[in-house]
Formats: C-alpha cells, structure tokens, sequence
C-alpha cells in the first residue's frame, strides 16, 4: 500500500527522488508503522521527535504499534530550537 510521508527541515534529505514540496508517496507493508517508515527512510531515530499521522500527535511508544492505512499522512519534524 501507498503512503504520503512529510519531511520537515533538514530530513527532507531523506525523502526519495521525485519528492516535491517536502512530501512523497511510498508503498509499504500493509500494518506497516511509523517506525517502519522511519527505517525505510533510513531517519535517525534522534532526529524523528514530532511525529503526526493525519495531523495528530503519535506517542513515542504508538510509533511502533500503530499500523498506518492508505489514507493515512505521516509528517516528521526534527527538534526544533528558537525563540
């Protein structure tokens, strides 16, 4: 099944060719979850801290438990600092 992933700040590196504004489209194992994505995408765990499926936040621990469906939007955000 298809996914859209977003990748914020200095992940978007991470994101297949062909991404555009951020954001691509991979198949994955259906049940798959964020932390599969997460290592398909070869992210460092470390910089993976907010994390959301469909705009909402995903607890750390739901990351692995989770299955993502074809509907679904994983956006990734490193830490962020400033102020």
């Amino acid at each position: 099944m298809k996914v859209k992933v977003k990748l914020f700040a200095m992940l978007d590196q991470y994101l297949p060719r062909g991404a555009v504004d951020n954001e691509a489209e991979i198949e994955i194992e259906d049940a798959a979850t964020a932390e599969d994505v997460i290592a398909k995408l070869n992210l460092p765990q470390d910089l993976c801290h907010l994390v959301l499926v469909n705009g909402s936040y995903l607890e750390r621990e739901d990351r692995s438990t989770r299955p993502l469906t074809p509907t679904d939007v994983l956006a990734i955000w490193p830490p962020i600092a400033g102020g």
